[in-house]
């Protein structure tokens, strides 16, 4: 089972990569379609500016791949920005849309807050969902973020920074994190875990 890390060219996207395979998945970064059309689950890591990230994995040719798989049913992945990119438009750049495979837009924190939220926060679990299997509280993840989903559709967390914060979301094989689990230690690596152990059940 092979997990396709896409690799559109901007950010780290290979800590990614590494945290996959540390947790046994068979994870590649690629930006081969062919190879991403075979593969058995993808993920679409992101760090930077919305913007800049959409245009990129346009550019990249990768936007139709994954959503393809995304409708296809095969177990997704969006961490940070990749995340965000799902949504149908962000804040942070109003001239370009988003991917528009989950409702809503993306907003900037509210007014008072120190953005970017650049931290480790607790999880608040709304609802139970196979991406925190196995795992006890409190879960401690690091988020570096200045946006984040206005939505409450499919929310299973959320952080407490000014009021609630969306933190995770799940669609059926369809997973996304604000925080980056790669960067969270055990319980990112955890996350990870489950998305393994769910894209293997779902091969």
């Amino acid at each position: 089972m092979r997990i396709a890390v896409l690799d559109y060219g901007i950010g780290n996207l290979r800590s990614a990569e590494k945290a996959l395979q540390r947790v046994g998945g068979d994870a590649a970064l690629t930006a081969d379609v062919k190879e991403i059309e075979k593969a058995e689950a993808l993920v679409l890591p992101g760090v930077g500016h919305f913007g800049r990230c959409m245009r990129a994995l346009r550019a990249s040719g990768l936007e139709a791949p994954a959503w393809a798989a995304i409708v296809a049913g095969k177990p997704f992945m969006g961490i940070c920005i990749g995340m965000q990119m799902l949504y149908e438009a962000s804040d942070e750049d109003p001239t370009v849309t988003g991917m528009g495979v989950l409702p809503g837009k993306v907003r900037l924190l509210p007014d008072g807050l120190k953005r970017p939220q650049m931290q480790w926060n607790e999880l608040e679990i709304e609802r139970d969902s196979p991406m925190f299997a196995g795992m006890q509280t409190p879960l401690w993840m690091y988020f570096v973020h200045s946006y984040a989903p206005a939505t409450a559709e499919q929310v299973v967390a959320t952080c407490d920074y000014g009021g609630p914060i969306v933190a995770a979301v799940q669609r059926d094989n369809l997973w996304a994190t604000q925080f980056h689990p790669e960067k969270s230690g055990g319980p990112g690596l955890a996350v990870l875990a489950n998305f393994v152990r769910a894209a293997t059940a779902a091969a």
